[in-house]
């Protein structure tokens, strides 16, 4: 069987080209956006505050985690809360005694 030289042109064609979104090999993949608030947590007693502050242009939902020392102590889980852009929200949380560990999650 003998292929035309247009549909052998179309064929090279196809095999030279990537399809389109797709890196070719001197091409880095692109870089991550940096993401995610900065968060200071501090621990006074049974009490933890944490403030975030968001410098990058993507909403953050932050939300507060203490885990309390005492087994019959309940931990705490603070609601999602959103973080926007150059802002910074104050979160809070507590245990009726000691706390062991606290922390911040972040979320798209």
């Amino acid at each position: 069987m003998r292929l035309s030289g247009a549909v052998l042109a179309a064929l090279a064609l196809l095999v030279a080209v990537p399809p389109s979104g797709a890196a070719s090999l001197g091409e880095a993949a692109p870089k991550p956006r940096p993401f995610g608030a900065e968060c200071r947590t501090g621990v006074a007693g049974s009490a933890v505050i944490a403030y975030c502050h968001n410098p990058y242009p993507e909403t953050d939902r932050v939300r507060l985690h203490v885990e309390c020392d005492q087994w019959w102590d309940i931990d705490v889980d603070s609601a999602p809360v959103k973080a926007g852009p150059a802002q910074t929200v104050r979160l809070a949380g507590r245990c009726w005694k000691e706390v062991r560990s606290a922390w911040v999650s972040h979320q798209k």
